[in-house]
């Protein structure tokens, strides 16, 4: 082994986070800078804002996050160059554009990931620089180039060792990154050029979380300034998958994400309660699209025939009869507007015919002849009418204003316009019942059938803006003043004081006012989590066969242009209502404009425990095919029967636990109370803490996560407890990276 080698390495990481360091002063000052800069309240000032502050703290969080591995690899090429590939690239200094360590997303760096001995595409040889911390620990080169005759000693004919250290290593419960052992299939589909829907489909540990989050972290490299302005979405199955996820973004510098599960895509609500699998099928069901349409129409209602609404006025009884309602909810609907925005076309039709009304009344000739009020009188009258708070009450009952929570908890109350009364009854609930994940898409729905009419907001807005105009015109116009009086007071002539710049030569009062606003400090991801009308630039979907057909619509409207990667497993499906099928999911959105690539090999579970997998995974679909596992471990899963679950499960927690690496005890939920009793230093609950040595899951917690040690307590439970329980068992068998045991009930 050549310690030349190892010291020239420690020499340059060594100098490189020397660079790092002045970098992060640059980052931190930059960020500063950049939130203090007036005139952010201008769309094109916030882009470029928007753009340097992402820069700027993704370098800092990459800092932070990848202080091990930020340079893993080194790649010669025949004609003498030699580039260092790092998490995050990073120039010399500032005055130059030499690159110090090339970014992993760079062309110039594929090589590191595609090159084979068969075809080297240009390389002599490929490094791969081990380290901990600052320090180098370890080199591994791979001689592509047979005729290429210097050797360093750290030559290794093995090309997986690199690989297979990483997928041995102990889990942490946090997710790293993979720059350093993207394979090629992997990578062909993080850079796809494809700029439609993108679906990656593969079994349990195939990466495709990971190809997900490093095509996250390319596009965003590679489509820096559209996706800092648009931002990107990434939908995780929930809070325990989100917190597990977390760190691999900011590792590779990328901030510009909102990280969400389906219960959080409607801002101003956040879903905590549980839903019945009967309700929860029912709620993403498509037919409650048209419930919904339907009873926001039942909202626009005119009196019964032969009942008018009678109300008090001053100048006499005002009647609103059915003919009247009936007219102007005709003119409203007629503008095919939303609800709330239709609103004011109904109400303000009711209101002239109220004041013809009351014009007829007072202004009739008793003896025939034309009606003596003329247009002076009537707008008076029209304004009176106006003003009765009694008339806007009554058109409040005839056509409320509604928002989407009031409107969706009413309906929840005695839902209506579904045939089945079994459905209507699974999802009828009290008033003051928690949201759950199943409404978030009929609270987005309703939202779009109701609108929201901003008219007044905006009303008073501009009024706002135009008085901080008129404010800053008045200073304009002092510090014109005072300069007039400055060079009177000197006895200047005029001339000379024309050529003397004003404030008022360079700045007009809408600009000057414009200067002063507040700035608005937050990302574009911070203001995308708070407006439902948003356009992401980029949608990612893990699970994505778990999301019902209503959270579909949901989403589609975050994606106009239908930029979006979706990665998920048909054979993992375990929510009743996820809809499982791509081109179901798809066809009524983009019909069959979408791209379907395959991810085959398994780098997590072990080839003993995916036997025992597959096996239960057959009981669905006798034709099942799994991924191929790339290892075997030589550890075989065991299996025992208790009469006491519990307890057999503490006594092999207890067994199976190691001083590194994490253990996952996988139960139904159920039997959860007494594992907790069983287990107190067990995380458990909606996000549990995945880093602590022993965590408690339900199957559904589990999807996405991955584990050292797994124990599946009661398989049968997990089989009959849902309405595809042998695809919660077979994902519960498929979380390890090492032992697997199931503890069955005696």
């Amino acid at each position: 082994m050549s310690t030349e080698e190892f010291r020239n390495e420690q020499k340059f990481i060594t100098e490189l986070y020397a660079r790092l360091d002045d970098l992060r002063d640059q980052a931190e000052a930059g960020v500063a800078a950049a939130l203090g800069t007036p005139g952010a309240g201008n769309a094109q000032a916030r882009l470029e804002r928007d753009v340097l502050v992402a820069e700027r703290s993704g370098l800092l969080a990459a800092l932070d996050a990848g202080e091990t591995g930020l340079c893993f690899g080194r790649l010669a090429f025949r004609d003498g160059r030699d580039h260092h590939i790092g998490r995050i690239g990073i120039r010399e200094d500032d005055a130059h554009r030499t690159p110090l360590v090339v970014d992993w997303r760079a062309d110039i760096a594929r090589p590191f990931y595609l090159a084979t001995g068969y075809e080297p595409m240009g390389l002599s040889r490929r490094r791969h620089i081990t380290t901990k911390g600052r320090e180098v620990v370890s080199l591994h080169d791979e001689v592509l180039d047979l005729h290429d005759a210097t050797r360093t000693g750290h030559e290794n004919r093995d090309a997986d060792e690199v690989l297979l250290a990483a997928l041995d290593a102990a889990r942490t419960g946090r997710m790293h990154d993979i720059v350093q052992t993207i394979q090629a299939e992997q990578d062909a589909i993080i850079r796809s050029p494809h700029r439609g829907v993108l679906v990656v489909e593969g079994g349990p540990g195939t990466g495709k979380t990971a190809v997900a989050l490093h095509r996250a972290a390319y596009l965003l490299y590679a489509h820096r300034e559209q996706l800092a302005k648009r931002a990107v979405l990434i939908v995780g199955p929930n809070p325990a998958f989100l917190g597990y996820i977390g760190n691999v973004l900011p590792s590779l510098g990328e901030t510009g994400v909102l990280l969400a599960t389906p219960g959080e895509l409607f801002p101003g609500v956040r879903a905590t309660g549980t839903e019945t699998p009967r309700a929860a099928a029912v709620k993403g069901s498509l037919r409650m699209a048209e419930a919904l349409a339907a009873a926001v129409r039942d909202r626009q209602r005119v009196p019964e025939r032969g009942e008018p609404l009678v109300v008090p006025h001053e100048d006499g009884d005002l009647v609103i009869d059915w003919d009247m309602a009936l007219e102007a909810r005709h003119r409203a609907r007629e503008t095919f507007l939303p609800h709330n925005l239709a609103r004011p076309y109904f109400v303000f039709a009711v209101l002239d015919a109220l004041a013809e009304q009351l014009a007829d009344r007072i202004g009739a000739d008793p003896y025939g002849g034309p009606n003596f009020l003329g247009p002076d009188d009537r707008a008076l009258l029209a304004k009176g009418v106006a003003a009765n708070p009694e008339v806007h009450a009554a058109l409040d009952t005839l056509w409320p204003p509604l928002t989407p929570q009031d409107f969706l908890a009413d309906y929840l109350e005695d839902p209506t316009h579904l045939d089945d009364e079994d459905d209507l009854a699974a999802i009828r609930r009290p008033a003051g019942a928690a949201w759950t994940a199943a409404d978030v898409p009929l609270l987005d729905e309703a939202a779009e059938l109701l609108g929201e009419d901003d008219s007044a907001a905006r009303a008073a807005e501009e009024a706002e803006r135009q008085k901080r105009i008129q404010y800053a015109q008045g200073v304009l116009d002092v510090s014109y003043a005072s300069r007039t009086y400055e060079f009177e007071d000197k006895e200047e002539v005029d001339k000379d004081a024309s050529e003397v710049l004003s404030a008022h030569d360079i700045i007009d009062a809408e600009r000057f006012a414009e200067r002063h606003e507040e700035a608005d400090h937050r990302s574009a991801a911070e203001r995308a989590a708070a407006d439902r009308t948003w356009a992401f630039g980029h949608i990612i979907v893990d699970e994505a066969q778990e999301l019902s057909a209503m959270l579909w619509r949901l989403l589609m409207r975050r994606s106009p242009t239908r930029s979006m990667t979706l990665v998920g497993d048909p054979a993992q499906t375990g929510d009743p209502a996820g809809v499982g099928a791509w081109d179901a999911i798809l066809s009524p959105y983009v019909e069959d404009r979408w791209e379907l690539v395959r991810l085959g090999v398994n780098y997590r579970t072990p080839a003993e425990i995916m036997a025992v997998a597959t096996d239960v995974r057959r009981e669905a679909d006798p034709h099942f095919e799994p991924p191929r596992s790339v290892r075997s471990t030589g550890v075989e899963p065991w299996d025992r029967t208790a009469e006491d679950p519990v307890k057999e499960a503490a006594d092999a927690v207890a067994a199976e636990l190691r001083p590194e690496g994490r253990l996952a005890v996988i139960a139904p939920a159920g039997l959860h109370p007494e594992l907790i009793a069983a287990l107190p230093d067990a995380s458990y609950g909606p996000a549990p803490d995945l880093a602590r040595p022993v965590v408690l899951l339900d199957p559904r917690q589990a999807k996405g996560l991955e584990f050292d040690t797994v124990l599946v307590v009661d398989p049968d439970g997990i089989r009959a407890g849902a309405l595809h329980g042998v695809n919660d068992l077979y994902v519960a068998l498929t979380r390890a990276t090492q032992r697997l045991g199931v503890i069955r009930r005696a």
